[in-house]
Order: C-alpha cells, then sequence, then structure tokens
C-alpha cells in the first residue's frame, strides 16, 4: 500500500502548501485552462491572513507544517534554480533549519547504542541542546586528550528521521514521475534524476560516519591553507547516528559589526573567503556547498572556519578545465572559444552552430567589459550563461549548478563585509595559478603521464577484457540462435512485479474516483 499512502501524502503536502497562500504567491496571471482554474480554486482555499504575508513568509510558514524533510527539499530545491526557477530558489534559500530540541535521554540512548559504551565513559561534560535542525541537534561537550579536558561539538541524528525521510521521499519520486509523464517540457530537467539526487544527499546526511568523512577529507585538503581551516574529527567518538568534532569559537560572519568591533579587516576577510572558495573548487575539486554567514566564523587570528558539512559538491577535472577556460574566455572576450570549450565538453549538442553560439554568449560578454571590475560579479555571470545555454538544449548539470549556487552565496557575503569587493583581483593569483598548472605546458606533461598510467592499467587488465569479449560473443551467437530466454524466477519476478503495479494502479484510480464522487456530493 506504500503508492496509496504516496498520494494520500502528497495530497496533504499539496492541500498545506494551498491553504498557507503558497500556490497563490505564484504568478498566475498569465496561466490559461485547468491550471488558471486550479490557481483561482487556490486562493480561494488559502487561509485570509496568509495573503499578509510575503512569499518566503508563506513558505515557511507551509514548511514548518510539513516537517523535516520539507525544510530539505527547500534547502536542496534551492540549489536548482533550473527546476524551480531564480525567484523561488532564492525564497527557498532563506528557509531557515532551525527545529525543536529533542530529549537529552533520546540523545544519550542514541550515542549509547552507536558507540556501544555508557555516556560516562565516552564524554567527561555533556550539556543540554545548543542547538537543532531537521536532521540532527548539538550538543557541547568535554572529552579527555592526553590528559586534558578539550570541549567538542557532539551532532546527533533525531530520532524517528531515516523513517520520516523514507516515507515523504515516495511522495517526491510519485510528483517527479507526474511531472515527467504529464508536463512534457519538464522532461530536460530530468526531475526523477533530481528525486534520486535529493534521495542519495540525505542518505549521506543522515549517516554521521559520511559526513565526518567529509570534514575529515576537506580538513586534509585545507590543511596548509593560509586563513581557512576545519574543525577536525574524533572518529572514536562517531558512529553511524553521532559524529564528534571541535569545538568552534568565533564570531560569526553574518555578524559583521561584531567582527568590525573586534578589529577584523573585513576587506582580507572577504579577499580571504573568495580565494578558499576557488582553492578547494578548482584545486580540489571538493567544496563546501553551504556556505552562507551563519555556517562560517572568524577566530580572533582572523582564521576563517568553516562548520556543517551537510551539503558538498563535487566536480571533476572536465568541469575545472571547462569553467577556468568559460572564465579565461570571457574576460580575454574570447567568444568563440568560449562557445567551442561548450562543444568540446560535450555540454551542447553538436547539431547546435558554433557561431550562433558565440554570437550568444558575446551578448553576455559585451556588457561586463564597459563596467568597473568592482560591479561585475562572477556569479551573475554564470547565472546568466546557463541562461543562454537553456536556449541550446544544454542538459541539466547539477554538479554545475551547486557550484553556481555556491558562488552567488560566496559572493553575496564577500560584497557584505566589503561593498566595494573586486571579485575579479581577489579571484586572479588562485584561476591564474590554476590554469598555468592545468592548461599550460605543465598540464601537458601531467596529461602525458595520466595517459600512461591509463595505457598500463588497460594492458594489464587486457587478458581479461579478451576473455570478457569471447564470452560475450557466444552469448550473442546463443541469442541469435535460441532467442532471449529467462529462468523460472526471473519470470517469476517480473510477473509479481506487473501484478503489483497493476493492484496498486487500480486502487489509487478508486481512490481518485471516489475523492471527486466525494466533492461532487459536497458541491451539489
Amino acid at each position: 500500500m506504500s503508492i496509496v499512502g504516496a498520494y494520500f501524502r502528497l495530497a496533504h503536502a499539496g492541500w498545506v502548501l494551498v491553504r498557507e497562500g503558497v500556490v497563490t504567491a505564484l504568478p498566475g496571471d498569465q496561466l490559461t485552462g485547468l491550471p488558471r482554474f486550479g490557481w483561482r480554486m487556490a486562493k480561494l482555499l488559502s487561509r485570509r491572513r496568509s495573503s499578509k504575508r510575503d512569499r518566503s513568509e508563506r513558505l515557511a510558514k507551509a514548511v514548518d507544517r510539513l516537517g523535516p524533510s520539507y525544510v530539505k527539499l527547500g534547502q536542496f530545491l534551492a540549489t536548482r534554480p533550473d527546476v524551480v526557477g531564480q525567484q523561488l530558489a532564492r525564497d527557498l534559500a532563506n528557509l531557515q533549519d532551525r527545529m525543536d530540541t529533542f530529549p537529552m535521554a533520546e540523545s544519550i540512548a542514541a550515542i549509547e547504542d552507536s558507540l556501544g559504551r555508557p555516556l560516562d565513559e565516552i564524554y567527561g561534560e555533556f550539556s543540554e541542546p545548543v542547538a537543532a535542525a531537521s536532521i540532527a541537534q548539538v550538543h557541547f561537550a568535554t572529552i579527555d586528550r592526553d590528559g586534558e579536558q578539550v570541549p567538542v561539538a557532539v551532532k546527533v541524528i533525531r530520532p524517528g528521521v531515516r523513517r520520516r525521510f523514507a516515507n515523504d521521499l515516495e511522495s517526491y519520486f510519485l510528483a517527479a514521475r507526474l511531472q515527467e509523464r504529464f508536463i512534457p517540457s519538464s522532461r530536460r530537467l530530468r526531475p526523477v534524476e533530481v528525486a534520486r539526487t535529493l534521495a542519495q544527499t540525505t542518505k549521506i546526511e543522515m549517516d554521521m560516519r559520511l559526513e565526518a568523512a567529509a570534514i575529515s577529507e576537506l580538513h586534509e585538503n585545507t590543511k596548509d591553507d593560509p586563513g581557512f581551516r576545519v574543525p577536525w574529527v574524533d572518529w572514536q567518538r562517531t558512529g553511524r547516528d553521532v559524529v564528534t568534532l571541535e569545538w568552534v569559537d568565533g564570531i560569526k560572519m553574518s555578524d559583521v559589526e561584531g567582527l568590525r568591533e573586534a578589529g577584523h579587516d573585513l576587506e582580507r576577510l572577504a579577499t580571504n573567503l573568495i580565494q578558499s572558495f576557488l582553492r578547494h573548487t578548482l584545486r580540489d575539486g571538493f567544496f563546501h556547498a553551504d556556505m552562507h554567514p551563519g555556517n562560517l566564523f572568524v577566530q580572533a587570528d582572523g582564521t576563517i572556519v568553516a562548520v556543517d558539512f551537510g551539503i558538498m559538491g563535487r566536480i571533476g577535472k572536465k568541469e575545472r578545465r571547462f569553467l577556468a577556460e568559460i572564465l579565461y574566455g570571457f574576460i580575454t572576450r574570447d567568444f568563440r572559444r568560449v562557445a567551442e570549450v561548450h562543444f568540446e565538453a560535450g555540454y551542447v549538442p553538436a547539431h547546435h552552430d558554433v557561431a550562433a553560439f558565440a554570437q550568444a554568449l558575446r551578448a553576455i560578454g559585451e556588457p561586463i567589459h564597459g563596467q568597473s571590475a568592482e560591479t561585475i560579479s562572477m556569479a551573475r555571470l554564470l547565472t546568466l550563461l546557463f541562461e543562454v545555454t537553456e536556449l541550446f538544449d544544454m542538459q541539466t548539470r547539477p554538479e554545475l549548478l551547486l557550484l553556481q549556487k555556491t558562488m552567488v552565496v560566496v559572493e553575496g557575503v564577500a560584497r557584505t563585509l566589503d561593498p566595494h569587493f573586486n571579485m575579479w583581483r581577489a579571484s586572479e593569483p588562485v584561476v591564474s595559478d590554476w590554469i598555468a598548472g592545468n592548461l599550460g605546458p605543465r598540464a601537458l606533461i601531467t596529461d602525458a603521464r595520466e595517459g600512461v598510467a591509463a595505457l598500463l592499467a588497460l594492458a594489464r587488465q587486457a587478458p581479461e577484457l579478451a576473455a570478457r569479449t569471447e564470452r560475450l560473443s557466444r552469448e550473442i551467437d546463443a541469442m541469435a540462435e535460441k532467442g532471449l530466454r529467462f529462468d523460472s524466477e526471473t519470470a517469476e519476478a517480473i510477473g509479481r512485479s506487473e501484478a503489483r503495479h497493476s493492484r496498486f494502479g487500480r486502487i489509487a484510480l478508486w481512490l481518485m474516483a471516489l475523492a471527486l464522487i466525494w466533492i461532487a456530493w459536497q458541491v451539489s
């Protein structure tokens, strides 16, 4: 009955969005036919007081009623403006992931069950929760380290959150499948793939060991970076339901006045933030994808410390080269080269004309060269670029969109610290160094070395590949002669699956029919 439950959960979510005025906050005046009728009905059914709130407040209220999994859904969709649009993505980005705390006894039970030891053997001091979000809550504690009591943050998973997410994910997949089926224009955005990405992201985030691994990797990558660091992880006190990491003292980057009063150089902090982010992105291909000012602390010596690693981004070498080349191409006004890079990477289908695409890129690039460097936004440039590429059927690239969204946030934080911040001057040392190492003569040597290594690996696998090829050839010959055959177990499984889907489909249709009869009866 899970499919029926998914229909009901989806209907409940839709009802909450209607009642809180979220649907009516969307532009509906341009709609026609049935969608316009639905939008008008939503206006009639929404609460009267919801009309006094702006769209961000309506979203926050609806998500608050729907629960933690919808907070995560909203935050995830904020990283996908290609799916929900730029304006709605900005509203979703403002959702606050703050929830009520859960009882201390439940935290202790989760820790002891996960680590297999009593609490007093694991920590010295252990406080009441100091913060709570949709996935977990945080406690202050101390541990013994070389005979000294060291402060740590203990993040504990919320009880029952995995079951709740699993149930709600079913309704997300259902909504995505219905969207692909009934709205053909949305298929380019691959909504089912978006739901699958969300499912994978939440699975990782709800296993504290995997979040600890992300923290550890970023800590290792940045250990020698100037002015930026990541907390260390205590692996002896980390398990599936709990992660223990260094306690961070400092001023939140959202407190600009506090930073100024503490004597910090705000211009230097802005430059350090941008250069650190670009190092993680270009050098490592692994970056913190939720770098809003509430997740960034500044210590007394000016070092920036990042926290909350639930959302991480990863891009490959091909994507890093792509980004570096397009940025360099826009700077040098070589729009033809920027267009060629898109085609070489396979992002724009080959049937389009390179010259026409270069012309569209020129429409973005030329206005930039009439502005001062302080007013040019790299994040805005990437936003315009992705808008233009949609016209040329560029397939959605989630990793690039996540990078663009993070760059928007980081650049916004930098300009909050320094309104006259020069993004290009701050970025130049990091970007030019990466280009020299990856697009110049040094890159040819590196590529040649990697090519030789790949050939050697292929040569080692040659005997096994030959055996597989011979086996595949025999199987194809057998299929051509006797046809495709299933064993009895596979045939039975297919039959059971078809029967189950047919049964659930009939049940869903009957439920919808009964609902329509009930509505008609109420109206009459």
